[in-house]
């Protein structure tokens, strides 16, 4: 906790949400983008205790959250053939598709594994010459890098029973989609700390000039959001719109640049869908074409395949911010953790996930 604790002091973060109470002097709407950070704000009550000026929308950055249900359809649908091992991380096998989850699929004899990293399943892969070996790749920038790697290691090593599922989705992209998007309402942006510890800071100076909106970057603890938030409400009064960077202990102007070339070598720019917002023109990764043999979409026959979404779930509205989760009719109700309706309540970064387990209703 050594390290933890100095961004955790409960006297410190008063004192910041009393001087964010006396910047505001109008209503400010201010979005994290990063669902790691609506869990942090939600569990450490840092909206509760903001001015009644200031309201946090809850963004799309949950990478589970917003992986299509196509894609999801798509997993169980190479999760139920016999010769295939299908891995991904634990937040997955929870996610509804069309009909069913991976988890249902695993039940009824599917061989379905959770593992901790991309090289978890390469080693599967060389361990199994016997199976297909097929990870589930989402995540934002910042899983990129090591899912990158795990291809680039599969082909050093001649490994032809292994592939990847690729669902990478960027940030840059969704924040322009926000902003041109009708009915927004977003004034400014809390950027993702991690992602732009990859990524670095480059790519929002343009956003924020050409939008008119500030973009902080901040990290995930209590103390470093409330700067975040000081450092937006500061802007958004002064009438300013640019680019700080409020968590420099992580995140420089370049990035890991070593990471971005791993990136640019294994992937390529594609239009993504997201779960309940729709295609984002160019906010998606999938496998370049020196690593096509490796795409699971190209190696299996998944034509044909339909995703319907439950008639009851708001999980796209809540992913826009366009409503809080305890504002969908379903919530606490049909969609629980236990019987989840859409992807926002299962994952450990969702929105719903988090307003349920903070009780808030």
């Amino acid at each position: 906790m050594k390290h933890l604790a100095e961004y955790r002091d409960a006297d410190t973060a008063r004192r910041l949400a009393a001087e964010i109470g006396r910047l505001a002097t109008r209503p400010w709407a201010i979005m994290e983008v990063c669902g790691g950070q609506t869990h942090s704000i939600i569990r450490n009550g840092i909206d509760q205790i903001l001015p009644p000026e200031i309201e946090m929308i809850h963004g799309p950055g949950c990478p589970v959250c917003v992986t299509p249900l196509e894609t999801i359809d798509k997993a169980l649908a190479i999760a139920r053939r016999p010769e295939t091992i299908l891995c991904s991380f634990g937040d997955m096998l929870r996610v509804p598709g069309s009909r069913e989850d991976l988890f249902a699929v695993k039940a009824a004899g599917g061989d379905v594994r959770v593992v901790y990293s991309p090289l978890d399943a390469v080693t599967l892969a060389r361990s199994r010459p016997d199976r297909e070996v097929v990870f589930l790749a989402i995540g934002f920038e910042t899983t990129a890098p090591a899912n990158a790697m795990a291809v680039q290691l599969a082909a050093r090593e001649g490994l032809a029973n292994f592939s990847m599922l690729v669902s990478h989705v960027l940030v840059p992209p969704a924040i322009r989609a926000i902003m041109m998007s009708p009915g927004n309402r977003v004034n400014a942006f809390l950027a993702a700390g991690h992602v732009c510890s990859v990524m670095g800071t480059w790519q929002y100076p343009p956003l924020a000039e050409e939008f008119g909106v500030p973009i902080v970057v901040t990290g995930f603890e209590p103390l470093d959001l409330l700067e975040g938030i000081r450092r937006t409400v500061a802007q958004l009064e002064r009438g300013r719109h640019e680019l700080e960077n409020a968590y420099p202990r992580v995140v420089s102007e370049r990035g890991n640049e070593a990471a971005q070339a791993v990136i640019a070598e294994v992937f390529a720019p594609v239009d993504r869908a997201w779960r309940g917002i729709g295609v984002i023109p160019a906010s998606g990764w999938r496998l370049a074409d020196a690593y096509a043999g490796f795409d699971a979409e190209r190696r299996f026959d998944l034509t044909g395949i339909t995703a319907e979404e439950s008639p009851l779930c708001q999980s796209g509205e809540v992913l826009k911010g366009a409503i809080k989760p305890s504002q969908c009719p379903a919530f606490g109700k049909e969609c629980t953790p236990r019987t989840p309706l859409g992807a926002t309540m299962v994952s450990s970064e969702g929105a719903c996930a988090a307003y349920y387990n903070a009780g808030r209703t």
